[in-house]
């Protein structure tokens, strides 16, 4: 068995091509990754099992299957590489001067709920940093454990019932509550079912608008209603909250969304809000990132900004 201080002192690029595979699953992938070839990683690969003395990968019809022992190693592989990282780090972070990007992915309610709230304040800080927004979908947790993004802003969920509930965010992300939501229920202006008693009946009654993004493709009211064996009647889908309360202004389709986006368009828009007749527990915005970067000064400084800005908020 080889030496494995003395082979991983002198090639450190064992370790990043280990990393690599684990998070690509895939040889080719991995090299494309690395600007190698495809032999060359095979060759790491083959003393790599020589250092752990283990397959660390089996080979399957979607690419690797890492083994047990690979999957250990995963952890500790990620706080050694960014470990080296912080080696060219500066110490201190001078918001003044920087000129660092952040990458950031979020549900499409957080522009309008969160980013007014610590952009401002962060720009006046940092004039020179850059915010690199991409929406929230289905890959985002997994580009927060591979560090490929700085921060999440995401929704989840407190109610036992919700498939997104809080305790379903990975073990190797850190998380802050923002603020909490309840969804509501909004239609124009002397619709029909403002004469009528509002319950559950009613609600289903009327045909809805069914406004989703950033790769949810269901709230917590529709798992709830479908674990009743009940549904919305959804007459038109789409992915834009200004243009659902447009519509509904102009027909007696309802649409539900969280309260604190579809209030905005009370002063504006000819139309009510209803709470849900349906007893749901508010969801919280959780800013989110990975457990690496809780000492980066660059991070931290963002961070902090981001949650003060919501500490003792209503």
């Amino acid at each position: 068995m080889i030496d494995l201080s003395r082979l991983l002192k002198n090639d450190m690029n064992l370790l990043i091509c280990l990393y690599v595979l684990l998070q690509e699953r895939s040889v080719s992938r991995a090299a494309d990754k690395l600007y190698l070839s495809q032999s060359a990683v095979s060759k790491q690969l083959t003393k790599l099992r020589q250092v752990f003395d283990d397959q660390l990968f089996e080979r399957e019809s979607k690419g690797l299957l890492p083994t047990p022992k690979a999957l250990s190693l995963e952890a500790k592989l990620q706080q050694i590489l960014l470990q080296v990282d912080q080696l060219s780090d500066p110490d201190r972070f001078e918001p003044e001067s920087s000129t660092r990007s952040f990458n950031i992915d979020l549900i499409e309610t957080a522009y309008a709920t969160i980013y007014p709230r610590f952009l401002p304040a962060a720009l006046a800080e940092a004039p020179n940093i850059t915010i690199n927004s991409r929406d929230w979908n289905a890959n985002s947790l997994q580009r927060l454990q591979k560090r490929e993004v700085d921060f999440g802003i995401g929704i989840f969920e407190w109610d036992s019932r919700a498939k997104t509930h809080v305790q379903t965010i990975p073990d190797t992300l850190s998380y802050v509550e923002l603020m909490r939501d309840s969804s509501a229920c909004v239609m124009r202006r002397g619709h029909p079912a403002l004469q009528e008693e509002w319950s559950l009946e009613t609600f289903l009654k009327y045909r809805h608008i069914q406004v989703l993004t950033g790769g949810i493709t269901s709230w917590l009211l529709h798992e709830v209603l479908d674990s009743k064996r009940l549904k919305i009647n959804n007459a038109v889908n789409m992915s834009d909250i200004a243009s659902a309360v447009k519509l509904c202004e102009k027909s007696d389709l309802l649409t539900s969304y969280p309260y604190e986006c579809v209030r905005d368009f009370v002063d504006s828009a000819d139309i009510v809000i209803k709470p849900l007749p349906i007893e749901l527990d508010p969801g919280g915005q959780f800013l989110l990132w990975n457990k690496q970067f809780d000492t980066d000064p660059s991070h931290r400084w963002l961070r902090e900004l981001i949650i003060n800005q919501f500490n003792g908020s209503e």
